[in-house]
């Protein structure tokens, strides 16, 4: 019985042994895995070195080069006590080196860089931006990864993110890829990666969304085009500089950028949503395109709203026509103008365009600028403050910018209710093309002399205000509106009826007047005439024929 009881408690030990083996085992397994996969992205920022462990981009960007070299890493933006950077196990493949560079001012701010105001005028002195110091590429010339903290203090997914800074931190690792990618030649193609560590993650405007290979955590892998990033590094760092290569005083940078061109298709493309109220604008914009002896395609996205009618219309002025769902304003109020103006987020979808340029189908063109498309995205004329007029822009059509955009839409304010709100704090870095390309019709009490002075080397006007086809030809009718005659100007109206008189006669009769139409300017008429407007416009006789055979 002894002999019975003393084998019991044995098999009892013994099974205990192999229970608490298994547990701690269990235990080892869970915890050891946890502690690893929360060590292979982590930062250890307790330590006086600060380590990655295990980071998977290694392995990711080791896949990508068959793991059949050395890769040599740049560090940008770590703290000075920095000093190595081991990747565990796989210390024999990699070498670090850690990027110097002076940190932009502190005391330099977003506006200076984007001034509300510079002076155009070649024949004076050119204006410059502050400057944003720059590392001694020459030093790091064949890195293959680069690996930056992003400054990410004060933003937040409400709102966009205009911190000098970060501009600096990101346009350094632009600039170290752009270099490591020409160190054996620009005929030798090199692959280069960065990897952005921080929340918000690097900035859309120079790395795109369409070269992230992975996103993991608070890490970011990219491997980007570089014949798109080269042009980002040729840019200006804000728009107090006209963008490169179209300012007369730089041949070097414009040729630069000039023998980087896309053979590629591009096209002019505009939108009409919600009503066919900019019909007839949109007839003479592909009239005046065409004026001017282009060579892209012209491309015009409509919803529902646009009558078969007006489509054959389109179609005969030049416009390849395709149907979109238009899109809600989220911020705009129910009925207001800018209501469905986020449609025009729709022109990313355009992906077999390698470039567009986004135009308003209030605009005339009287230049060529097919020359527009040499620009990067998003480069577009100044509106005020810190902003950019989305009236014409450079856009590169990308499925997941335009997934971006969608998701951002109901999070990210915008100041005016409508697209051009919206896109600003979306793009905050963007590349100012000259006025000249998109002159705003807007006078305000500084230039109210220059309204009936406007230049003949104009390349596109911006019709502002009431539009001319919905005036009597005789003269612009945002004189008869005391708040609108900061829009007005009888010589940007002459200008615009002298592209509808060019127009074939079955064109122009897009561009009648609707008795609605009619009345409307005949009561703002009485108005003015009964308020006695200084300018007496109310008292010129009108001769429009529009005005005798109205349309339905």
């Amino acid at each position: 019985m002894a002999h019975k009881t003393l084998h019991s408690n044995q098999k009892l030990f013994t099974l205990s042994l192999i229970l608490l083996s298994l547990s701690l085992l269990i235990f080892f397994i869970f915890f050891g895995s946890k502690n690893n996969i929360v060590n292979r992205f982590k930062i250890e920022t307790d330590q006086p070195n600060q380590l990655f462990t295990n980071p998977r981009w290694f392995d990711l960007i080791q896949e990508e080069n068959n793991g059949d070299k050395k890769i040599k890493v740049g560090l940008v933006n770590f703290n000075d006590e920095v000093s190595q950077y081991e990747v565990h196990g796989h210390s024999s493949l990699v070498s670090t080196i850690r990027v110097h560079f002076d940190r932009v001012s502190k005391v330099k701010e977003w506006n200076e860089f984007f001034p509300v105001w510079i002076n155009e005028d070649s024949n004076l002195h050119p204006p410059t931006c502050p400057e944003i110091p720059m590392p001694r590429l020459e030093e790091y010339r064949d890195l293959n990864v680069v690996v930056a903290k992003v400054p990410c203090d004060g933003w937040t997914s409400e709102a966009g993110m205009r911190d000098v800074f970060r501009l600096q931190v990101n346009l350094v690792v632009a600039n170290l890829l752009v270099r490591s990618s020409w160190a054996k030649g620009p005929d030798v193609k090199r692959e280069v990666y960065a990897v952005f560590i921080g929340h918000c993650g690097p900035m859309p405007e120079i790395f795109r969304c369409d070269d992230l290979l992975r996103k993991e955590g608070d890490h970011w892998v990219y491997k980007p085009e570089l014949k798109r990033l080269k042009q980002k590094v040729l840019m200006p760092p804000g728009t107090c500089q006209i963008a490169y290569p179209f300012r007369k005083t730089d041949s070097a940078r414009q040729n630069k950028l000039k023998n980087r061109q896309f053979n590629h298709r591009e096209a002019y493309v505009t939108v009409l949503h919600s009503s066919e109220a900019y019909v007839c604008g949109a007839i003479a914009l592909a009239q005046s395109i065409i004026r001017t002896n282009s060579t892209k395609d012209l491309l015009l996205l409509h919803d529902e709203h646009v009558s078969p009618r007006s489509l054959t219309g389109l179609r005969t002025a030049g416009w390849k026509t395709r149907q979109i769902e238009r899109i809600r304003s989220p911020f705009a109020e129910k009925g207001s103008y800018n209501e469905w103006n986020y449609s025009k987020l729709r022109i990313w979808l355009l992906t077999w365009y390698h470039k567009v340029v986004f135009i308003d189908s209030d605009l005339l063109v009287f230049k060529n600028m097919d020359w527009v498309f040499h620009y990067p995205q998003i480069s577009a004329a100044g509106n005020d403050r810190t902003l950019f007029n989305s009236g014409i822009m450079v856009i590169e059509p990308s499925l997941c910018t335009f997934e971006d955009l969608m998701l951002k839409s109901f999070k990210v304010g915008s100041y005016n209710g409508g697209d051009q709100g919206f896109l600003n704090e979306v793009f905050t870095w963007w590349h100012r093309l000259p006025s000249e390309v998109n002159f705003l019709k807007y006078f305000d009490g500084n230039h109210s002399l220059d309204r009936e002075k406007i230049s003949d080397d104009l390349s596109a006007i911006h019709y502002l205000g009431l539009k001319p086809w919905m005036c009597y030809r005789d003269y612009d009718c945002n004189w008869d509106i005391k708040e609108r005659q900061v829009f007005a100007s009888d010589k940007a109206h002459e200008k615009w009826w002298q592209v509808y008189d060019e127009m074939p006669e079955r064109l122009k009769q897009y561009c009648g007047l609707s008795p609605h139409m009619n009345w409307r300017i005949k009561k703002w008429r009485r108005i003015a005439k009964k308020l006695s407007l200084p300018d007496e416009h109310w008292k010129i006789g009108v001769t429009d024929p529009r005005q005798y055979n109205l349309v339905q």
